[in-house]
């Protein structure tokens, strides 16, 4: 394998590792949902006391809570899905940027994930630091909250 090869099999891997997470996470947000929207149906019976329309409520508005992180979810999904992942050498949507030893995925924001040994999370377009680099190839430098980092290699 040529190291273009093994550079898009990396990146490849990435993409795939970022758009399983996000999809777990949509499924977990769903699952919450559902089941706050369950239980606050209440049942067949006639009359139900102050505990009972007390607790419907309650569910109903966590299940209205949970439909945000629903939506969240839905539209980061969509970006990944319509975003290009192809290899870069510039710092724009879809690169992956390592600098100051630290690997970063320019999509949506993300929690810490590994793929091959090493560490990415992912940082959304709307981000600063994102911002202040955008555009840059590895070698350059760019500052962010007062400190300069210099980018170490972009996918």
């Amino acid at each position: 394998m040529s190291v273009t090869e093994d550079r898009a099999a990396l990146k490849q891997a990435i993409q795939d590792k970022i758009m399983s997470l996000e999809a777990a996470e949509l499924a977990s947000a769903i699952a919450h949902y559902e089941a706050f929207l369950k239980e606050s149906k209440l049942d067949e019976r006639e009359t139900h006391d102050k505990d009972d329309l007390a607790g419907s409520r309650e569910n109903a508005d966590l299940a209205a809570a949970f439909d945000h992180p629903v939506q969240t979810h839905h539209a980061k999904i969509d970006v990944l899905e319509n975003m290009g992942f192809a290899l870069t050498d510039t710092v724009e949507p879809g690169a992956v940027v390592s600098f100051n030893g630290r690997n970063f995925v320019v999509a949506v924001s993300t929690t810490r994930f590994e793929v091959q040994g090493e560490t990415y999370m992912g940082i959304s377009t709307q981000s600063p630091i994102y911002r202040a680099m955008a555009g840059l190839q590895a070698g350059d430098l760019f500052s962010h909250n007062g400190k300069e980092f210099e980018i170490e290699d972009v996918l």
